[in-house]
């Protein structure tokens, strides 16, 4: 049985009877996208976990795109019926949207084990333990029997709209150079099965020798990565002309380690 973001009032903490729970069928997972307060802020989603997986994409309280200001979200690609729909409870109405998207990837939407979504920039939250990541969503029963707390809560991050799955690296840069610099560092990966666009590891003082650490949630699943492009920015026209490079840069990926 799946939960799309099971309603929270009139059932958040009540007795198992009345709402959802993992004695209503031999495998419960629920995706919860909508968990902050009813009052005042309006949250229709139950935010305590109830099923044998509960996903908490995006932290389950915020999903990307949905701050939107009223018109660009009334007047959507999809329609107005669908815009007005998304305008009055987007959040809580994410949990379908991740669900059918997730049909088309079953690679995609791993969720990590974490205590909180706080800590899921965090060694502790990544790579993947040993048994694997559960897929939020239509494939989420391909982890049945896999884990034997029940209430474990699983996080990960989607993209703003379709197609919202997003794959999960962790890139290490230690950079060279003569002397330190302002700016940033971008590094996109290039793989057997597709690329990236730029992310950002590091934005401010960029210090030779130094090691930076990124966690970063990709729009595809590149596959076995060949090759990882470098770029750095310094903003501005610097008439010393820095130079600075990546004496290396570590790629892991969220999935296998």
């Amino acid at each position: 049985f799946l939960g799309l973001d099971p309603a929270q009032p009139y059932f958040q903490g009540t007795p198992i009877e009345v709402r959802l729970d993992t004695s209503d069928a031999d495998f419960v997972d629920v995706i919860h996208t909508d968990i902050a307060p009813t009052i005042p802020n309006l949250g229709f989603g139950m935010s305590p976990a109830i099923g044998h997986l509960d996903f908490y994409p995006n932290g389950g309280e915020q999903m990307p795109g949905c701050e939107k200001n009223a018109l660009s979200q009334i007047v959507d690609l999809d329609g107005i019926w669908e815009g007005t729909r998304d305008f009055v409870a987007c959040n809580h109405l994410r949990s379908y949207k991740y669900y059918s998207d997730s049909i088309i990837y079953p690679d995609g939407f791993l969720g990590y084990p974490c205590a909180s979504y706080n800590n899921f920039d965090s060694d502790s939250c990544f790579p993947c333990p040993e048994g694997g990541c559960p897929n939020m969503g239509h494939y989420a029963d391909k982890f049945k029997g896999k884990t034997t707390d029940s209430f474990q809560k699983y996080y990960l991050n989607t993209a703003e709209n379709k197609d919202f799955p997003l794959w999960r690296y962790k890139v290490t840069v230690v950079l060279s150079g003569n002397k330190k610099v302002t700016g940033y560092v971008n590094v996109a990966l290039y793989g057997s099965d597709g690329n990236t666009r730029q992310h950002q590891i590091t934005e401010g003082t960029l210090k030779p020798a130094n090691v930076y650490t990124k966690f970063i949630d990709v729009e595809s699943n590149v596959g076995t990565i060949t090759k990882v492009k470098f770029l750095w920015n310094n903003n501005w026209i610097n008439p010393t002309f820095p130079k600075l490079g990546a004496a290396t840069i570590t790629v892991q990926s969220g999935e296998d380690g």
